[in-house]
């Protein structure tokens, strides 16, 4: 089978490779990939920097969010059957610490992920534990299913703290997740909806995810643009999906007194940052990690089940496996949001 795997270290470093798939073990299924798209970590393993850049052993086939078809299961699979259209969920948690005896597996500090610890999505064929499979109903369109694990991330944050219902609330970064939080926070009820990003490209798609106005932070302060929209009270709730010095420094100039930040970003590396600001309006800080498993599938899947949002604006592009790198190229030249590589 063919595979896109990261082969060197530090920027690139990507090969399609010749692998054969391995047969699923016990409490193991194989899936025949249809398609995967291309994640905020796959890039940062690309550029060779980030914790997960250092802990990829090369080589390793990357990927992660996908979607594909059983065509094996290993002893001991009950859950899932041949020929199931499933969808993953990114985190294999150990099952045994505290944070997943407690119904908080999404934060357990063993967690494997496909496309850093294991093989990944990236290829014709993958292997994982059912545990992380996510069956989608028959007639489910891959595409859109290959998008869920990333959906899941933005209605997570949602749904934290006050929520969104009846709120003013800001977007700040509307990379792929970013932008689906536009689209989710409408759809949950937010009064407003302001996004925040550099990129015309993004700035476009966020309108039509749903948000009110869309503002290019290079080119007017956005602290002001939301003090002005909001006369002087700020936002209820702000989504941090920047990872950037002054992105935060934005998010915290532009929550409310007493309001939410949502913190979805995983910076590069450490930062600076005035807590000064953080005391005087005293928002709380709620630490955005992944989906909580599986609560919040049960309320994003049905959002694309029943068209309740449109993902099809962030799927931008769609490349075959063997050009896989060039999805990568695309996003680091801020040509496209959310790629999906087709693999069969």
């Amino acid at each position: 089978m063919l595979a896109l795997s990261k082969v060197t270290a530090g920027p690139g470093g990507l090969a399609i490779r010749e692998c054969e798939p391995r047969a699923p073990g016990a409490g193991e299924i194989l899936l025949k990939v249809i398609a995967a798209g291309v994640c905020g970590t796959d890039m940062q393993i690309y550029h060779g920097y980030g914790a997960f850049a250092q802990r990829v052993k090369l080589p390793t086939t990357l990927g992660h969010e996908m979607c594909g078809t059983v065509v094996q299961v290993g002893s001991g699979v009950t859950r899932v059957k041949h020929g199931d259209l499933v969808s993953l969920e990114s985190h294999i948690p150990c099952g045994e610490c505290i944070a997943c005896r407690t119904g908080r597996a999404h934060v357990c500090p063993q967690t494997r992920y496909p496309g850093i610890d294991i093989d990944g999505t990236f290829a014709e064929y993958v292997t994982v534990p059912e545990s992380i499979a996510w069956v989608n109903p028959a007639g489910t369109a891959p595409e859109m299913a290959a998008l869920l694990e990333p959906l899941g991330i933005a209605v997570h944050a949602s749904m934290e703290g006050m929520g969104v219902a009846g709120k003013t609330v800001v977007v700040n970064g509307c990379g792929p997740i970013g932008l689906m939080n536009v689209a989710v926070a409408r759809h949950f009820g937010a009064d407003k909806v302001f996004a925040i990003d550099p990129n015309a490209k993004r700035r476009d798609i966020a309108l039509q995810m749903g948000a009110d106005a869309a503002w290019d932070p290079e080119q007017q302060d956005p602290v002001k643009a939301l003090k002005d929209a909001t006369k002087g009270f700020g936002a209820d709730v702000v989504f941090e999906y920047t990872g950037s010095p002054q992105g935060v420094l934005n998010t915290f100039g532009m929550v409310g007194t007493l309001g939410d930040v949502r913190w979805c970003a995983t910076p590069a590396k450490p930062m600076e940052f005035d807590f000064g600001m953080w005391r005087k309006a005293r928002p709380t800080i709620y630490n955005i990690h992944g989906r909580r498993l599986w609560n919040t599938w049960e309320l994003s899947a049905p959002l694309v089940y029943g068209n309740k949002i449109n993902l099809a604006p962030i799927a931008s592009h769609r490349i075959d496996l063997a050009d896989g790198a060039k999805a990568f190229e695309l996003i680091a030249q801020g040509q496209a949001i959310k790629p999906l590589i087709l693999c069969s």
